[in-house]
């Protein structure tokens, strides 16, 4: 692998650190709606530019789009929360999963409010068994939601496009190595994975180099 490349890596992993939050305990109360047909993942598109990946795992049926003050202008995307109905009537007691794909303006995102404006298939999933519809049919509820970020995880991050040969991911609290990397190149879509390039000691600045390369 080229160093050069490597070394745009480890910026990336520094963009990681310097956006994080700290790990959030505790739950905090806000409101919620759905949006779509009742069972959907979400829509295409979105101001955090995953277009169809909301179709596809993890995104698909967590996509849930969030007021401006936990959208922060983009630096919310892709950030992972905990969600659950307060309603024991008609609600579960367990939280449900989702990751911000997309901004709600206006009506209840509206004024600072902390709303999230999840897909039908979400926001289903806060009901008790066979009360999806029953739920979706009260439109906005109050909930209780918190930050987290899932550790020693074996699914790929797509990393997003800064500017030139800089690329990052934002999301959640500072990320635990030993860090792989899979490259994709755009002219023969031909793909190389690269295990555990970047130690568990990792350091901002730092440039770590493998053998590996496409020639």
């Amino acid at each position: 692998m080229d160093t050069a490349l490597v070394r745009v890596l480890s910026i990336s992993l520094l963009s990681i650190l310097t956006s994080a939050a700290a790990v959030d305990l505790q739950w905090h109360p806000a409101t919620a709606t759905w949006y779509g047909s009742p069972d959907g993942d979400g829509s295409d598109g979105g101001a955090c530019g995953y277009g169809p990946l909301v179709h596809v795992s993890p995104l698909r049926a967590r996509v849930g789009a969030v007021s401006p003050v936990l959208f922060k202008n983009g630096l919310g995307c892709g950030a992972c929360y905990k969600i659950r109905c307060l309603d024991s009537s008609i609600c579960s007691k367990k939280s449900v999963t989702i990751i911000v794909t997309d901004e709600c303006p206006g009506g209840w995102c509206s004024g600072g409010a902390t709303h999230f404006d999840l897909s039908g298939a979400a926001f289903g999933r806060l009901a008790l068994s066979g009360e999806g519809d029953q739920l979706r049919n009260r439109g906005g509820i109050p909930i209780i939601y918190r930050r987290f970020l899932q550790a020693n995880s074996d699914r790929w991050l797509e990393m997003s496009h800064v500017w030139g040969a800089t690329w990052c991911i934002l999301t959640g609290p500072p990320l635990q190595g030993p860090f792989s990397v899979k490259l994709t190149t755009l002219l023969t879509g031909k793909t190389l994975a690269v295990t555990d390039v970047i130690p568990r000691d990792w350091t901002p600045k730092s440039t770590y180099t493998s053998r590996l390369n496409f020639f």
